[in-house]
């Protein structure tokens, strides 16, 4: 299913758009009735403006997975990063990625993730996913080629965006459809980041947690 909204255009900007810092959050513990999700940013983290970190700011359940190197990422390191956050998590949890977030997810799970952990995840969004073998990848970044073309062993939502310079929308949709995700075209808004003027993307929110579920 595709979808044509928020079709206002944005300027290219790098893949995290902002500082490396995580969120300040001003808020309490986490209760049992809220719902897990781990945030996966890409490339250079996210910064205090994307809807990453605003998510994250905004709800106790939100938890951003440490990555060892935000600035030379490696594969393998990512998905150990990201398995061990998943094994600490509860059941029912879900992914928010972005970018480079969304590979390690699909590797993750599809060549990472133990039998116990890909159980563990209700569904997962992810965002604008860059192309190994565009011309704006990172070349910093090691292992993510090739990209798993299987399908994942959870609900998944890949959102895309028609201008998108990191990857473009054939790619992201040749990837939903081999995951088995839904996909969702979202019109021209550059990488999907804090420079595409989503503030808080409650749409995006909406995905997230709908995933997996009747309808969603």
């Amino acid at each position: 299913m595709v979808s044509s909204i928020l079709p206002d255009a944005t300027r290219r900007a790098s893949p995290g758009a902002g500082s490396s810092r995580g969120p300040r959050k001003a808020r309490g513990k986490v209760t049992k009735s809220e719902t897990r999700v781990l945030v996966l940013p890409g490339y250079m983290n996210s910064g205090p403006g994307h809807w990453q970190t605003r998510w994250e700011a905004a709800h106790a359940g939100f938890e951003r997975v440490r990555m060892p190197d935000w600035m030379h990422p490696d594969c393998e390191a990512w998905c150990a990063a990201l398995e061990a956050a998943v094994q600490r998590a509860p059941a029912g949890v879900r992914l928010a990625a972005h970018s480079l977030g969304c590979l390690t997810v699909a590797h993750w799970a599809v060549h990472h993730a133990s039998a116990a952990t890909r159980e563990k995840v209700a569904g997962a969004l992810l965002v604008a996913l860059p192309d190994p073998h565009g011309p704006e990848f990172p070349r910093d970044a090691r292992g993510f080629d090739p990209v798993p073309l299987a399908a994942l062993p959870f609900a998944s939502v890949v959102v895309a965006s028609s201008d998108d310079p990191y990857g473009g929308v054939a790619f992201s949709e040749r990837c939903a459809q081999a995951w088995d995700s839904r996909w969702v075209e979202i019109g021209a808004r550059g990488h999907i980041n804090a420079e595409s003027g989503l503030v808080d993307w409650p749409q995006g929110y909406e995905w997230l947690m709908s995933a997996g579920k009747q309808g969603g």
